[in-house]
């Protein structure tokens, strides 16, 4: 996310001043999943850290590509299993628009071929919704900060 600067008029003379923000700002989330109960528990793990901002939440496939492009997060948090739409459709739908944007894909069921199709597919992260409590924060660590992929 860019840093921006904020200009002011000094009082007296008139002369632009500028106020850097500051160097870092927290990293910016999008959540999307079609069960509210998921989203609130993936929200309340990455707000444990105040470097972690929730940009938007989605609760189907149509609602997470558009504000993915709205929102151009640091991060994008996915279900596999959207009503309208499977998560791997939407997630390849984002990378063509923005490729930028690493995805995170979870899933209720977890296991090697889940993690393998991600892989293959170019996406940087799987978990099992069943190991999120332990390894999200991991997760979102090793895919935005260290820019490695993480695949459990």
């Amino acid at each position: 996310m860019p840093h921006c600067s904020i200009q002011h008029r000094h009082p007296g003379n008139g002369v632009l001043l500028y106020k850097p923000e500051p160097p870092w700002a927290p990293m910016r989330v999008l959540i999307a999943d079609d069960h509210r109960i998921i989203r609130s528990s993936i929200s309340r793990i990455l707000q444990s850290r105040t470097d972690i901002h929730i940009c938007g939440e989605a609760a189907n496939g149509e609602e997470a590509v558009s504000k993915a492009k709205l929102l151009k997060p640091d991060l994008l948090i996915l279900d596999i299993s959207l009503p309208d739409s499977s998560g791997w459709e939407v997630a390849t739908a984002i990378k063509r628009i923005h490729p930028e944007i690493p995805i995170l894909l979870l899933s209720a069921y977890g296991g090697k071929q889940l993690s393998d199709a991600a892989k293959r597919r170019g996406f940087q992260g799987f978990i099992s919704k069943n190991d999120a409590a332990k390894r999200l924060l991991g997760a979102v660590d090793a895919i935005v900060t260290l820019k490695q992929n993480f695949y459990s």
